[in-house]
């Protein structure tokens, strides 16, 4: 079994972890009514994107996502939250670097790594850091210590992903050729995540969008070897429109991060069948450290 499969395995006990950590992390995390901003890269951005959904949605203060790349620096937040796995990339590190003076709390999986003493406050999630390349058990353990964090409770979450990783694969769905991802408010950030690991780990052609967005322009490539994901919709009729097109459609029940568990098995499926090693991704590191050149650029 490869080191992804284990971890992709884990993640309902990680889960319960973060949520039984949470009470302890709850003083670095964002306060209600505080402005914040929440950065990472890849993945992290992704959660961070979630995050940020999420935390607006629930009401608790105003919220924004951004690539550490991206950060608008003259901006007033609150509080700035970084999410790095490693705590080694290189636009996370030069960033709260930059940020020195104001309020920052940096979510890492590796407590003595080069962002801990950069950032003001630190969250460490040893319990949930990997040996793979790709992403999957860090990413959604933070996100399940956030929504913690929020308020929610994850222990209905925890079991449908329990019943997700003891299902088959859907067989069609391995021979989809052309993958697309549709989200709505929190769950787009899952649905380009979804997009993220079969293009990572099963070189897949993969696209994901806000689900309304769908029908202006991206919906014209659709067709019989396109299977479209809907992970979180406001308007049924997307499904339909879809299948219009000739493409196979599956509408997610379940919470969308459990769903996503679903999507992880699929991409270790379709890794295997196509012969890919999943820990080993072609053209990826587990994290992006930049010359100092390439920094600078």
């Amino acid at each position: 079994m490869s080191e992804t499969a284990q971890e992709v395995a884990s993640q309902p006990d990680a889960w319960r972890r973060a949520v039984a950590f949470a009470p302890r992390a709850e003083a670095a995390l964002p306060a209600r009514g505080e402005r914040v901003a929440v950065v990472g890269c890849g993945t992290s951005l992704y959660v961070a994107r979630s995050f940020a959904a999420l935390r607006e949605a629930s009401g608790q203060g105003e919220t924004d996502a951004f690539p550490a790349s991206e950060f608008p620096a003259a901006r007033p937040y609150d509080r700035v939250v970084a999410i790095t796995r490693s705590g080694t990339t290189s636009e996370v590190v030069r960033l709260l670097a930059d940020l020195g003076g104001r309020r920052t709390v940096v979510i890492t999986g590796v407590p003595a790594s080069p962002v801990v003493p950069l950032a003001g406050e630190a969250v460490s999630l040893e319990f949930a850091d990997e040996r793979s390349v790709v992403q999957t058990r860090f990413a959604t353990s933070t996100l399940a210590l956030l929504r913690t964090h929020l308020g929610e409770d994850l222990a209905p979450v925890i079991v449908e992903a329990e019943a997700a990783l003891i299902e088959p694969v859907d067989e069609d769905a391995l021979e989809a050729g052309h993958f697309v991802f549709l989200g709505h408010g929190w769950s787009v950030g899952i649905a380009e995540e979804a997009a993220l690991k079969l293009r990572e780990a099963a070189r897949t052609y993969t696209e994901a969008y806000p689900a309304m967005e769908y029908r202006h322009g991206p919906i014209s490539i659709a067709d019989a070897g396109t299977l479209v994901w809907v992970i979180g919709s406001s308007d049924p009729s997307i499904a339909d429109d879809a299948r219009a097109t000739g493409a196979a459609v599956r509408v997610a029940s379940s919470d969308p991060m459990a769903e996503l568990v679903r999507v992880h098995l699929l991409t270790l499926a379709l890794a295997e069948r196509r012969g890919l090693d999943p820990d080993h991704p072609q053209h990826l590191t587990r994290s992006v450290v930049l010359s100092s050149k390439g920094a600078n650029t």
